[in-house]
C-alpha cells in the first residue's frame, strides 16, 4: 500500500529536535523530505557525539540525530549567501510544503518569509514551530522543551513535586517529540484544506501551546478550584485501591487501573492469593474499600510484595482488568505487542550498523512504519539541485561560490 503523503515534498530548514521530528512524522507518512542545512555546520545536533554530549559507542550512531532525521533527504546550501538563497528558492518552486523552527530575525535576515516563499510558489503551505507563539512579548525569543514546554507550560508542575522542587524533565526532547507530532498533524490538515479549496496555510505550533494542551484537564481545573499545582501525595490518599502503583518482592512496580474496581474484584484478589477478600465484608464493595482503605491497602501490598514481577506477568497474564508492568527501556525490544506492530522498525546506519528507531504512532492499511537512516551532511545535494532543474555546470559554480556544499 502507498503511503499517504508519497508524492508530497518537504522543504526543512530546521535543526535540534522539535520541527525535525515534524519532518520525521512526515516522512513516515511518505513524504519526500529534504533538511536544508548550511553547507559547513549543518544542523547542530549533528555535533552532539564528537562535542562529548551524548555517548561516543555504539559504533558512533548519532541516535538524536538518526531519530528525528530518519528517511530525510539533506541538501546543503548557504542560505545567507545570495547565489544559496535562489538556488533554495528554485527547490521551493517544486516543494509543498516549507517547515522551520527559525526566529523571525532569522527568517528575515534569510529572505526566506511567507512573503518571500509564496513569490517563488503561491500554493506552498508554510509551517513554522516556535517557542512560545508567534504573537506576544516573547514571540521573538527562543525556546528549547526543558524551558518553553516543561517548565512554562505548566507539565512539571503537573507532576507530583519532591521535597518543594518540582520535577526535572524525564527525558531528553520530552516536549519537542510531541510537538512534532501535532506540527505534522496540522500539517496534513493544511493539504486537506489546499486541496479542496486551493488555498494555501501557514500552520504555526509552538511548544508552549502543546504544553498547555497536554495538561489540559488540569489547567482548566486549576481555575474551577483554585490549585496552582499538583500537590505530592501518597499512595495512602487515593479512594481506589484498585487504582495505583504497587512494589513487587524483586523491587520492581505495576500499575493497576481498575477504575470499576467491584466489577474486577473478586478475580483481582483471588489472583492476589487473597480470595477471602472478596466476600470480607470490609472489602467487598467499593463504599467498604474506601472505608476501610489503610487496612485493604496494607494486604494488597503485602501480597504484591511477596513475589517477584515474573510471578505477577503470569498471574494476571489473562486478566480482565487493565494493569501493566512499569517496563524498562530495554524491555521494550521484547514486548509482544511492540513486536508484532513493528513500533521499534530497523534500519542500516551509514556505518553498516542495524539500529532500531521507533515509529510514529499512526499506521495506515495495517502497514508498520518504515524507516531508513538519516542522510549525511549534504548527502543529496546535487541530486535535488538537478531534479530542480540545475545544470551540473550552474551546481560548479554554486559550489566555487561557497552557495552550497
Amino acid at each position: 500500500m502507498s503511503r499517504p503523503l508519497e508524492g508530497i515534498r518537504v522543504l526543512e530548514v530546521a535543526s535540534w529536535m522539535f520541527i525535525p521530528a515534524a519532518g520525521a512524522v512526515l516522512a513516515d507518512w511518505g513524504a519526500d523530505v529534504i533538511k536544508v542545512e548550511h553547507p559547513e555546520t549543518g544542523d547542530p545536533q549533528r555535533g552532539l557525539v564528537t562535542s562529548g554530549l551524548l555517548p561516543g559507542g555504539a559504533d558512533g550512531v548519532n541516535f538524536m540525530m538518526e531519530q528525528p532525521n530518519r528517511s530525510k533527504r539533506s541538501v546543503a546550501i548557504d542560505l545567507a549567501h545570495p547565489e544559496g538563497r535562489a538556488a533554495f528558492l528554485r527547490l521551493v518552486e517544486e516543494a509543498d510544503v516549507v517547515i522551520t523552527n527559525y526566529l523571525p530575525a532569522a527568517i528575515a535576515k534569510l529572505g526566506i518569509g511567507v512573503d518571500e516563499l509564496r513569490a517563488a510558489n503561491p500554493r506552498v503551505i508554510v509551517a513554522r514551530g516556535t517557542g512560545q507563539g508567534s504573537k506576544g512579548p516573547d514571540a521573538e525569543r527562543g525556546g528549547y522543551d526543558a524551558a518553553s514546554y516543561w517548565a512554562r507550560g505548566g507539565v512539571g508542575v503537573s507532576m507530583p513535586d519532591s521535597d518543594g522542587w518540582p520535577p526535572g524533565q524525564p527525558t531528553p526532547a520530552f516536549g519537542d517529540v510531541v510537538g512534532g507530532l501535532a506540527t505534522a498533524g496540522a500539517i496534513a490538515a493544511a493539504l486537506l484544506r489546499r486541496e479542496r479549496t486551493g488555498e494555501p496555510s501557514v500552520v504555526e505550533v509552538s511548544l508552549l501551546a502543546t504544553a498547555m494542551w497536554q495538561v489540559s484537564p488540569m489547567v482548566i481545573a486549576a481555575k474551577l478550584y483554585g490549585f496552582d499545582k499538583i500537590a505530592g501525595q501518597g499512595r495512602s490518599m487515593s479512594p481506589n485501591v484498585g487504582v495505583g502503583t504497587y512494589r513487587t518482592a524483586d523491587g520492581r512496580h505495576l500499575m493497576m487501573m481498575l477504575l470499576q474496581s467491584d466489577r474486577h474484584w473478586a478475580d483481582f484478589v483471588t489472583r492476589l492469593g487473597l480470595p477471602e477478600m472478596a466476600t470480607d465484608e470490609r472489602f467487598a464493595t467499593d463504599a467498604a474499600r474506601q472505608a476501610h482503605h489503610a487496612e485493604c491497602l496494607e494486604l494488597l501490598d503485602a501480597a504484591f510484595a511477596s513475589h517477584p514481577m515474573s510471578h505477577w506477568r503470569e498471574a494476571f497474564a489473562d486478566f480482565a482488568g487493565v494493569w501493566s508492568p512499569f517496563q524498562t527501556l530495554n524491555e521494550l525490544y521484547e514486548d509482544p505487542q511492540v513486536v508484532a506492530n513493528g513500533y521499534l522498525p530497523t534500519m542500516t546506519a551509514a556505518n553498516g550498523s542495524q539500529v532500531a528507531l521507533v515509529a510514529s504512532p499512526a499506521q495506515f492499511d495495517g502497514e508498520p512504519v518504515r524507516v531508513e537512516r538519516c542522510p549525511e551532511h549534504g548527502e543529496h545535494t546535487e541530486l535535488a539541485l538537478i531534479e530542480a532543474g540545475f545544470s551540473w555546470d550552474e551546481l560548479a559554480v554554486l559550489k566555487d561560490a561557497g552557495a552550497i556544499g
